[in-house]
């Protein structure tokens, strides 16, 4: 299958490998000209270091030569970026090209209460009949590039989409499952970065394992509050996309929403954080349209509205713990994610 991938960062780079490695022809697009003729070259991106884009990968920063021909597209830019690339691609690439969001994120909008999902921006730019899948779940750029075992979820609700999208990715170190459920994916993708972050915070604080564990635990809750409020399954929070993906991002020395909570929690600023991390922190931006979308739903989701405080309105971050360890008293089991 001929398959272009919008986004030359450490993700874009690893599933472009993989593919490469099942048979497909494909294109690779850097938005940036410089990075398209350094990697070219060098076939290294120096912010993933160590990693070699195979032979055969073609490299350009034209989207209208990346585009030519293409039967899949593969979206794997930064959030802030997939807007602009899903334009490019309606423009340049044919009508029967399947487009697959690759990307954890939400579009948070220019406005208050803006925030979308990407499935919700790709079908308003793509229309209703273009096939579209989503790819979500555990899967660290810098461990599928070394073929580290690893699961991730194709959701779809054309089950052909998301069965294609299997075919195509799945190989002896990357296993796919399919879903309907695009909304509880795509919230579980986007959403565990902002808990990230807070566990990072905590981490910076000082705070040990069991303000962690607490974190994920009441973290993966409030998704599921807002997935079911939007339409999406509880199964889905407590799968790869969800507690999967989540769990990898709280913990791995490769999260960058995390490393970013370390900085916050140690003094520095939501901006200075970010630009010491030298690449987009999801979390951030994350934050805001959990902050949008559970007001929108009426859904109470203290620890994302205490990271936008944080994030946002500068609040002090222990001021933010100490407001959630003296919320008011409720059990468990009080509209827990488990239902």
């Amino acid at each position: 299958m001929k398959t272009t991938v919008f986004g030359a960062g450490a993700w874009g780079i690893a599933l472009s490998a993989l593919l490469r490695d099942n048979g497909h022809a494909v294109t690779l697009r850097s938005s940036s000209p410089e990075l398209a003729r350094e990697l070219s070259v060098s076939r290294v991106n120096p912010r993933f270091a160590g990693v070699t884009i195979p032979d055969g990968i073609d490299i350009t920063e034209n989207a209208a030569e990346a585009a030519e021909g293409a039967e899949l597209a593969v979206l794997a830019t930064a959030s802030t970026a997939l807007l602009g690339a899903a334009e490019l691609l309606l423009k340049n690439a044919p009508r029967e090209c399947m487009i697959v969001c690759c990307t954890k994120g939400i579009d948070s909008g220019d406005k208050p209460d803006s925030s979308r999902l990407f499935s919700k921006v790709l079908r308003d730019i793509f229309g209703k009949n273009r096939a579209i899948a989503s790819v979500s779940g555990p899967a660290h750029a810098e461990e599928v590039a070394r073929k580290i075992p690893t699961a991730c979820v194709a959701a779809s609700r054309d089950k052909l989409a998301a069965e294609t999208i299997q075919d195509v990715f799945m190989n002896e170190y990357f296993r796919v499952y399919t879903s309907d459920d695009v909304i509880g994916v795509e919230l579980g993708g986007a959403l565990k970065n902002v808990i990230a972050l807070c566990a990072g915070i905590c981490d910076g604080l000082g705070f040990g394992d069991n303000t962690i564990a607490m974190l994920a635990t009441r973290g993966l809750a409030e998704i599921a509050h807002l997935t079911l409020a939007l339409g999406g399954r509880r199964e889905t929070i407590a799968g790869l996309a969800g507690l999967g993906d989540l769990i990898v991002t709280c913990t791995s020395r490769h999260s960058r929403n995390r490393r970013a909570g370390v900085l916050i929690g140690r003094g520095a600023s939501a901006g200075e954080a970010m630009e010491e991390v030298g690449a987009v922190v999801e979390g951030y931006y994350a934050a805001k349209a959990a902050h949008d979308l559970s007001r929108r739903a009426g859904v109470d989701m203290p620890i994302c509205a205490e990271a936008y405080s944080v994030l946002y309105e500068n609040k002090d971050a222990r001021a933010a713990i100490r407001e959630l360890m003296t919320r008011t008293r409720r059990s468990e089991t009080e509209a827990s994610f488990m239902g």
